[in-house]
């Protein structure tokens, strides 16, 4: 059954598994985070596919129809009506309905999806996970702290679904792609899609 989440629209989609860090000053969202905080609870990040982060009298959010719960790891509020968070990536879901609340605040009815599998990488596509892991050697050679990196471990290069989703988010792809990305439940597939953007870019080659 669609269990209700209040949502955090976002420029940038969220994965399983994933690391976002959130400066937190609008006043629909201070509400929320704070009881979140005190209940232990996770929040939904969906991808805007129109609209603003920060809303704006003239705009209005489109969301995108799936997204990732976030729970928030660490906070701080450095100053009054300013709330920094460290969350991490949860369980996709599906957004059924949504519904824009007073002060702004969107809230929504989700189906979460399972976990991926653990597919196993594909010699065609073992050079995502290659350049990934030079990425992640080289931030641990240049001593970034954990709670700084962009990729959090444990690191789980021998599995499609992790690799795709990290590449998801280090990329700087438009908001339809993070959405099809998030809607695509086949590990395999979706690196093959990465896989494919990294080609395009040079960055693997053919």
């Amino acid at each position: 059954m669609p269990t209700t989440t209040p949502l955090f629209p976002l420029g940038r989609a969220l994965y399983p598994d994933g690391v976002l860090h959130l400066r937190v000053f609008e006043v629909r969202y201070l509400d929320m985070i704070r009881q979140c905080i005190a209940n232990q609870t996770p929040f939904g990040v969906v991808p805007l596919l129109a609209g603003h982060e920060v809303r704006t009298p003239e705009g209005r959010e489109v969301l995108a129809d799936y997204g990732t719960l976030a729970r928030i790891a660490d906070w701080d509020a450095p100053q009054p009506g300013l709330l920094q968070l460290r969350c991490t990536g949860a369980l996709r879901f599906r957004l059924v309905s949504s519904e824009l609340g007073k002060y702004g605040l969107w809230s929504g009815a989700i189906e979460e999806i399972p976990e991926d599998p653990a597919v196993p990488i594909p010699e065609a596509l073992q050079s995502c996970a290659n350049l990934l892991g030079s990425l992640i050697a080289d931030l641990q050679h240049k001593h970034v702290p954990l709670a700084d990196m962009p990729i959090a471990p444990p690191f789980r290069l021998d599995e499609c679904g992790w690799v795709a989703d990290r590449w998801a988010e280090l990329l700087p792809l438009l908001p339809p792609q993070q959405r099809h990305l998030l809607a695509d439940l086949d590990p395999e597939k979706r690196l093959g899609q990465i896989h494919a953007i990294l080609r395009r870019r040079k960055l693997v080659e053919e």
